[in-house]
Parts: structure tokens; C-alpha cells; sequence
């Protein structure tokens, strides 16, 4: 912990005796999910507190945490929401300036409580762990506490209208009549509420969190048309996280249907029964008042429909998304190029990773919410580019090094969270990720601090080598390969949540791949040599290597060459020289015959290769396997899968198909950090002269570089003090 709390942790009497729950455990191992009463599921809990100040204030912090959410006013005015979820051992409270909230005289500080109560991927929930603390200092003296001078009650209206996703998260089915009007404001009388229950045990670790809160800003829609069955149509224009707000007044018990969506159907009405597996209908019941709609949980649309008898009274200029994610400073990364395809590739790509970074990375915003590890190799890349900020980056490896510990050495797949799952595939991209982290940033001590937890890693999966150093029989974690299940390119070997018996490509190039990351970190620590990569290499050939075809079979006993089988160990440096010319025919053959997430390794084994020409095609191709292909089906932010019919539940957002961004950067722009920290600049333009003009500007610690490239005509600008190297590729 890096504080000493006088606040008391806070909580809803119904959790007061429930002891907390063991949620950890490996997913092949048998696990009881916990019998909890379903009146605690989907818990809405309001606290407040009120206080007098006198006297000029000259600063005003905020101290907060809740298990599992907040949302946070002062005098009735929003401040913020959090925390990022975390395992209670070491778990994120924020800090915020309040000073200009506050008032000479009664102040209030009302809080919006939030608990799930289920196993899922969205919330670290299900463990019986419940309430908040907070704890404000003004000029440095504490003014106010929880305590049990706090008073709290449950917010009623928000009736459960079942979960959407795999339990992501619950519908929302407000009640007007039951919300209490005013109670964030300090003249709101709440004697008849109880007094907080305070907890003398409650085992919560709370450290500042490394991330700020998130952005929380109002967008108005587009486009609003008339229903002709009453009602309206609101296109917001693009996909967005965040939810629906509006204003409306009718007969107490009247009731609007509101639908979101992010597509519409044939007949141009919102498809509200997503793709995805969310179902976006919910029921708002109105009070009899002129009522506002403020829905909690955050959703993905991008359109809306407002259905409401013709007797009610609809403000569609009250009409709007209350948009959230990550902060992201538009100005740190701007890119434009004489192609309108590659710029709306870039804006689509850049959408998704905008909408999908939360407190955390997530897979998608709306079926799961769940930072992958896998996804977190391109997504991450793509982000650091983006923001110029760093920070959430780090933070998610520690997400992983911190849950591992608790479940599983060789790693875990998603985090944070409690839902327990892993991929082997994933586990190897950690160390490669921790990499990326030190090249971009330069910070050699968190590089120092997370090396230990990659060589955990790595000694983990010993168990499964065998005599010649290759894995076999990887049981105890999913080898995924690629997903979906299609996009495999009849990769041959049973790869069920229990793999088949045997030795498969996949899983060996990823092994590979993390040793040399590990070693170039080792490198970077001045520490020695570790395994042998020579000789793995010679055995992976041994196993793969087709010398007949010069390519590589997918499994020991299989003749099958996948592209996934070859694209890999060109990348990883795993491809006899004389056998590169046959593995790039058969990738130029295959083309991208992989999901999305593998297409990133695919596209940087081409430049690994030289192939910067055939890498760029499909990067910009039109294919039905291609960034192309959602640009023409409508994509504002990059799907989960190339076309919204390849996969039976797809995503509409999906920030792990954002691979163009960093390619596009380090190697059609060609810049690259030569050294950690961006202290000096690999630079090798490779700008096709199908593009009359291409301009890029992104920030790095140092400054901000910028690049132009008109008819040929390069021009470089760099931070002062950092040079250029000439790229050895």
C-alpha cells in the first residue's frame, strides 16, 4: 500500500457477513462458482456525506476507491469514475483536485456504487468484496472520511433486464418512479437514510492508480429522423462506448423502448439483437415528471431507437451519447495520405483502439470487455503510437504479472478480472510485449522489476520440452493458433480446449519468439546469455522443415503447410535462407488466410523479409480478407473478424485488428526506436510511389517527430539531441 488510510472502508449492510470468496484457481482445475443470493447481483448503492467548510480553500484532494465501480459528484456535479479493475491485493484508487467544487458553507460528496456480483470478464466481481472508501483533505488537514457518519441507501430504479454478453454486463430497465431526485445535491434531506456499515477487516491493498481516470464527455448524434410507428432514429455517425441519455415527460407508468445499435437492418432500422451476442432493447418507465434518462453500464452503438407512444413528449435536442475511454489527446499521433482508402484504414483502425482502451485494453467493449493477452500485442503497439502515452501500456503488463502470480506461473489470458482463462499462445507474447514496453519508453526499471516474471514464464512451460527442446503435449492451456476457428487455414492439429497429443508448429514459433525477446532483454540488463537458441532452432527445423516444398508443416506428423506454420517462423528468424523465396510465394499465395490477429505477425514477417512491397498490398487491398473490406462494409472502428459474416458473433469493435497503424509507421514511414526511449531513430523509408503524399506527426518522450513525404520529396523532423541510424534491414 503506498498510504496510510484514516478512512474506514464502507459498505452495504446485506455484505457485512458474507465472508469473501477464493476466485482464483487454473481453468482446468474444477471451480464452484460462488452461491451468492441473485438480490445481490446487479447492486446499486447511493452514499453521501455532507460537511461545512469555512474560510478560503487553497487545495482540495479527493481520495476513492469502490469494489467494483464508481461514479463520483461533489455539490451535485460529476467528477469522475473508476477505479480500473484490479484484484483486491492490489487494488486502484484515484485520486481527484476538487478545490473548484467546493463551496463556503454545506458541501456534499454523493457516490454512486456499483456491484456486478458475477464471474465475468468486464468486472473483478463475484468475491463478495463490496463497498468504498474515500477520504478528502483540504490544505492538508482531513475534512472529511467514511465512516460510519456516512449515509447510504440502494438505488432502486435500475430493474434488471437480464445479462448481455458472456455476464458482461446487466440490461438496464430503469423505473423513473423509484429514483430518488436530488440526492447529489447538499440541500437533499437524507435522515431517513441508514448510517454505512463499516468494516473492521476488510482486506483490500490500495495503491494510487498509475492511469487517470477515464474521459467523459457529451457527443450529439448526426442524424435524427421520425419513426413513422412514433419514436425516433439517431445515427451518432460512428461507433462509440459510453451511453444514451435524453430528456422526455408522460403519464406516470408509460413506458420508452430504447434500442442501440451498431448497424442497421436491410430496412434501414436499427439491429438492436447485435451480431456480437449483446442484446441492446431496454425498457425506461417514466414518472409522471419531466424525467432524464441516465443509464450506468457503457454499451458500443453507434445508432439509436427512441420508441414512445405519440402521447409522450420526446426532446430530441436532449438527444445524446455520453461518451467514454481512455483519454487521447487527438494531436499526438495525426496522419493523412493521398489515398482516401489508407486514410479511412487509419482513421477505422484508430477509432478502435480509441473506443477500446477503458481502464484497461479491452477485446471488444461490448460481448466481453476483457483485456486479452494476445490482443494486448497489437493493441499496445498501436496505442503508443497513437497517445504518446505509455501508461496504460505498462499497466497491463503488470495486470498479467500481477494476476499470473495469483493463478499461474506460465500466465494467464485475461486480465484483470476473475473470470480464468488461458492461452498458451498468449503467455509467449508477454515477454515480447515488455519489450515493446522498454523500446518505446526507455524505463529500464520496470524493465528490471517484470524481468523475473518472464523467466517464471518461461521455466513454467520446461515441463512440456522435450529431449530436443521442443514443446509437446502444451495440456494444461488452450492452444489457440488463430481465431476464429475458420481462419486457421486448416492448420492440422486438434486444437480443442485440451489439445491433442503431439508436437504442433504454432505453439513452438511463439516459444521461440519469446526466448529471443528474453534474451534481448537480457541483453539490455547486462545479464548472461540464457538458452540456447542455435539448438532450437535446429530442432524446430527438424520437426518442420520440409526440405521437398522448402516450407513448414504445421505439426510433426503432418505435411499440411498453413499459412500460419510459415508466416510465423519468418518472422522469428526460424526460415532456412535458402527456403525464404518458397515461404513468401506461398504467403503471396495464401494471401491473409488467417483471422485478423495473426495478420499483424504475417504483415512483420514480410518486412522481416524484405517483402515490404507484397506486405503493403495487403495492407491496402480490397479482398474480402482485408482493412479494405470493412472500410467497404460500412466500418467506423475495425471489426473483430474482415467481413461481419465470418465470424457467427462478431464485434463491430475490436482493437486487435489495428495491425496497419504500427506497420504503417515502422515500415512503409520506416521510423523505428534504434535505442530505448526513442534516443535514437531507425529510419528506412519505404513510401510506394502509389502514394503521391504522405504526412505523419506523433509524439515520443522527447519530443514530437514529424514526417512528409510529397512526390518522392522526404523530409524528416526529429526531437533536438535525438539522431537517425540507418536501418540494417
Amino acid at each position: 500500500m503506498d498510504k496510510t488510510w484514516e478512512a474506514k472502508w464502507i459498505m452495504d449492510a446485506a455484505f457485512g457477513e458474507l465472508r469473501p470468496v477464493d476466485v482464483f484457481h487454473k481453468e482446468s482445475e474444477p471451480f464452484k462458482r460462488p452461491d451468492m443470493q441473485t438480490e445481490l447481483h446487479n447492486r446499486h448503492m447511493l452514499v453521501r456525506k455532507k460537511f461545512t467548510l469555512e474560510g478560503g480553500i487553497r487545495t482540495a484532494t479527493l481520495d476513492i476507491t469502490a469494489d467494483d465501480y464508481y461514479k463520483l459528484y461533489v455539490n451535485g456535479r460529476f467528477v469522475g469514475q473508476g477505479p480500473a479493475q484490479a484484484s483486491y491485493y492490489h487494488y486502484y484508487y484515484n485520486r481527484y483536485d476538487i478545490a473548484s467544487f467546493l463551496t463556503e458553507g454545506d458541501n456534499v460528496i454523493a457516490v454512486h456504487v456499483y456491484y456486478h456480483g458475477l464471474i465475468s470478464r468486464s468486472y473483478s466481481s463475484g468475491d463478495r468484496r463490496q463497498g468504498l472508501i474515500a477520504e478528502l483533505k483540504i490544505d492538508g488537514k482531513t475534512a472529511a472520511q467514511t465512516d460510519r457518519s456516512w449515509k447510504y441507501r440502494l438505488a432502486e430504479e435500475y430493474v434488471s433486464g437480464g445479462t448481455i454478453g458472456y455476464d458482461t454486463q446487466f440490461l438496464e430497465h430503469i423505473d423513473q418512479r423509484l429514483k430518488l431526485s436530488g440526492w447529489r445535491d447538499a440541500a437533499y434531506d437524507d435522515a431517513s437514510w441508514e448510517s454505512a456499515w463499516e468494516h473492521w477487516a476488510d482486506d483490500h491493498r490500495l495503491f494510487l492508480q498509475p492511469t487517470p481516470p477515464l474521459s467523459v464527455y457529451e457527443m450529439k448524434p448526426e442524424q435524427i429522423r421520425v419513426l413513422p410507428d412514433a419514436g425516433y432514429w439517431i445515427d451518432f455517425g460512428q461507433e462509440l462506448t459510453g451511453q444514451f441519455r435524453m430528456q422526455a415527460r408522460g403519464q406516470a407508468g408509460q413506458v420508452i423502448e430504447i434500442r442501440c445499435g451498431e448497424e442497421l437492418r436491410e430496412n434501414g432500422r436499427v439491429r438492436e439483437e447485435m451480431r456480437c451476442n449483446c442484446l441492446y432493447r431496454e425498457q425506461w418507465t417514466l414518472s409522471g415528471q419531466d424525467d432524464v434518462l441516465e443509464l450506468f453500464d457503457y454499451k458500443a452503438f453507434r445508432y439509436v431507437e427512441v420508441l414512445a407512444a405519440p402521447d409522450i413528449q420526446l426532446d430530441p435536442g436532449s438527444f445524446a451519447a455520453v461518451v467514454r475511454h481512455y483519454p487521447l489527446d487527438e494531436q499526438a499521433c495525426r496522419f493523412e495520405s493521398s489515398d482516401p482508402l489508407l486514410n479511412a484504414i487509419w482513421s477505422m483502425c484508430k477509432n478502435g483502439i480509441k473506443y477500446g482502451s477503458q481502464e484497461n485494453y479491452v477485446d471488444c467493449p461490448s460481448r466481453e470487455k476483457g483485456q486479452y493477452l494476445g490482443d494486448n500485442t497489437i493493441i499496445t503497439h498501436a496505442h503508443a503510437y497513437l497517445s504518446g502515452d505509455l501508461r496504460l501500456f505498462r499497466k497491463s503488463l503488470l495486470d498479467f504479472a500481477l494476476l499470473s502470480s495469483r493463478v499461474c506461473p506460465g500466465m494467464v489470458a485475461v486480465a484483470p478480472g476473475h473470470l480464468m482463462q488461458e492461452i498458451a499462445d498468449f503467455s509467449f507474447q508477454w515477454p515480447m510485449q515488455l519489450l515493446q514496453y522498454y523500446m518505446q519508453s526507455g524505463d529500464i526499471a520496470f524493465l528490471e522489476d517484470m524481468y523475473p516474471v518472464a523467466e517464471r514464464m518461461m521455466r513454467y512451460f520446461e515441463k512440456y520440452r522435450r529431449a530436443d527442446g521442443l514443446l509437446a503435449n502444451v495440456a494444461d492451456k488452450w492452444n489457440l493458433v488463430d481465431w476464429p476457428e475458420g481462419m486457421r487455414d486448416g492448420y492440422d492439429f486438434p486444437l480443442k480446449k485440451v489439445p491433442g497429443e503431439g508436437c504442433h508448429n504454432v505453439i513452438n514459433a511463439f516459444y521461440y519468439g519469446a526466448m529471443v525477446a528474453v534474451a534481448e532483454i537480457r541483453k539490455h540488463l547486462h545479464l548472461p546469455e540464457g538458452d540456447d537458441l542455435t539448438a532450437f532452432r535446429e530442432a524446430f527445423r527438424q520437426a518442420f522443415y520440409r526440405p521437398g516444398t522448402q516450407l513448414f508443416a504445421d505439426a510433426e506428423r503432418s505435411s499440411h503447410a498453413s499459412l500460419h506454420a510459415n508466416a510465423l517462423p519468418l518472422l522469428f528468424g526460424l526460415v532456412p535462407e535458402e527456403a525464404k523465396a518458397a515461404v513468401v510465394a506461398l504467403i503471396r499465395a495464401k494471401r491473409l488466410a488467417c483471422g485478423v490477429y495473426i495478420s499483424y505477425f504475417v504483415l512483420n514477417a514480410l518486412a522481416a523479409a524484405g517483402e515490404h512491397e507484397l506486405a503493403y498490398e495487403l495492407l491496402s487491398s480490397e479482398e474480402k480478407h482485408s482493412w479494405g473490406n470493412m472500410v467497404k462494409e460500412g466500418a467506423t472502428t475495425c471489426f473483430e473478424a474482415w467481413s461481419k459474416e465470418l465470424k457467427w458473433n462478431t464485434s463491430l469493435c475490436h482493437p486487435w485488428a489495428s495491425a496497419p497503424i504500427p506497420y504503417l509507421i515502422e515500415h512503409v514511414i520506416g521510423l523505428r526506436p534504434a535505442e530505448p526511449g526513442w534516443t535514437r531513430v531507425k529510419f528506412t523509408p519505404r513510401v510506394p510511389a502509389s502514394l503521391r503524399s504522405v504526412k505523419l506527426s506523433f509524439r515520443v518522450a522527447s519530443g514530437t517527430i514529424t514526417f512528409c513525404c510529397e512526390d518522392g520529396q522526404v523530409q524528416l523532423t526529429l526531437p533536438e539531441g535525438v539522431e537517425t541510424v540507418e536501418d540494417e534491414a
